[in-house]
């Protein structure tokens, strides 16, 4: 329950997605996260990096081995909201 809580708060799943590929800046992070405020992206990298899941390298962050492990629980979710997202806009298309 307590990964729940912690991937279900505001932009916590989002900036997880961003590090997948690699170490990022917060500036960039707060450019590939349109509507995030410093103060919440900052909040959730503490978050983040609490729980093991983030790293701070310098003035970057990146995903922890525990982190990169939960890649391959979220990929199905990625491949479902796809399919999910598809269909929804057919539907929108009728």
């Amino acid at each position: 329950m307590a990964a729940l809580d912690l991937f279900g708060r505001r932009w916590a799943l989002r900036i997880l997605w961003e590090l997948r590929g690699g170490a990022v800046g917060a500036r960039e992070l707060l450019v590939r996260c349109p509507g995030l405020s410093p103060s919440v992206l900052y909040e959730r990298l503490r978050d983040l990096t609490a729980a093991g899941l983030v790293e701070r390298s310098g003035q970057a962050y990146a995903l922890s081995q525990l982190g990169r492990s939960l890649g391959s629980a979220i990929e199905p979710l990625d491949k479902w909201s796809r399919k999910w997202a598809q269909r929804f806009k057919e539907m929108e298309t009728r």
